[in-house]
């Protein structure tokens, strides 16, 4: 027969483990949860206040415009992930875009077709982000510093290359893409439903993804322990770029123009969108869903003051005011 006493250790560590688990109400009093939770808090919050003040905010054609508009942040958001997660930013973003945009208009109004266009628009993009890694590790120039320069370097490529002047884009492909559907979504959220999928699966289930958040986390540990910081930090800038590509294809096909024009909104939003869900602008820890979340939150702000006739000129304060709270969370981000 055992003796009673034997059970107590088990006893204790179970008794400890419950000491240890925090309180429902704690854990609502801890800012720390409502940090991690923001994105999701604030998308529930919109949804719930924008339902209220104006019912078409949740009709289903309004539900589906507001996913279509914002499938390109997300797409941008993801590549902006990479890119904190290492500690750096990327302030080239909405200039790569805009430059990839004008490369697949000029290309496919040269005759080369849109497949052809659309790759080459990739390609640019990716080669923009590689360079901006480059010249960071190389250099060892700050990422501020280079992508500020690149994007107005790209800027200025960009409206040599246009002449300053749209550029028609006349393509079946990219018709169906942006008014077709496949279910209850239509083709750009199922991209950016992909691009989730897949970054979400680099992250966290490939070793490149550990990688990146020991290089983002303490990147002096990360080379003692044999990590290549250098070139982790260079494939997260190409991915950023690989994003920018996508996001122009996108919006060339939503408005049908090669626009030589900077979205800067498209910038704001992917640093915020970054931020409210939940990635650490120091580096080390980062999520795909968060980001995604925060940008669809984004869209739903606008989208929700569209609806109640709010003037445009107020919506920028209310994103700019979203963008203050994202840096006062992350003073209590663990």
């Amino acid at each position: 027969m055992s003796n009673p006493t034997d059970n107590a250790p088990v006893a204790h560590s179970a008794g400890a483990a419950e000491e240890s688990r925090p309180s429902l109400s704690a854990l609502l009093l801890d800012p720390a949860f409502w940090a991690d939770w923001a994105s999701v808090v604030g998308l529930v919050g919109l949804v719930i206040v924008f339902g209220i003040a104006q019912p078409v905010f949740l009709s289903i054609a309004n539900l589906q415009a507001l996913l279509l508009a914002a499938a390109i942040l997300v797409v941008l958001s993801i590549g902006q992930t990479f890119v904190v997660a290492t500690s750096g930013i990327d302030l080239s973003l909405a200039a790569a875009v805009m430059l990839g945009a004008i490369i697949l208009g000029l290309v496919n109004a040269a005759g080369y077709g849109i497949f052809i266009a659309c790759l080459l628009a990739v390609l640019a993009t990716s080669a923009i982000g590689f360079l901006n890694g480059l010249i960071i590790t190389a250099g060892k120039i700050p990422d501020f510093v280079v992508t500020l320069g690149t994007l107005s370097g790209i800027t200025g490529l960009g409206l040599i290359l246009s002449g300053g002047e749209p550029t028609m884009v006349g393509s079946t492909f990219l018709l169906k893409l942006a008014s077709g559907s496949f279910g209850p979504f239509g083709y750009p959220v199922w991209v950016a439903i992909a691009a989730v999928i897949v970054a979400h699966i680099a992250l966290y289930h490939t070793r490149f993804g550990v990688h990146l958040l020991a290089t983002g986390g303490q990147v002096e540990s990360a080379g003692a322990l044999g990590i290549r910081t250098n070139r982790v930090k260079i494939a997260a800038y190409t991915i950023s770029g690989f994003c920018a590509g996508i996001a122009a294809i996108l919006l060339v096909a939503r408005i049908g123009s090669a626009e030589p024009q900077i979205n800067t909104s498209l910038l704001l939003n992917s640093v915020a969108a970054v931020v409210l869900g939940g990635v650490s602008l120091f580096g080390g820890r980062a999520s795909i869903l968060g980001p995604a979340i925060g940008a669809l939150m984004l869209t739903a702000l606008v989208n929700g003051l569209t609806l109640l006739n709010v003037s445009a000129f107020y919506q920028p304060l209310a994103v700019g005011a979203i963008v203050v709270l994202a840096a006062l969370i992350m003073r209590y981000q663990k």
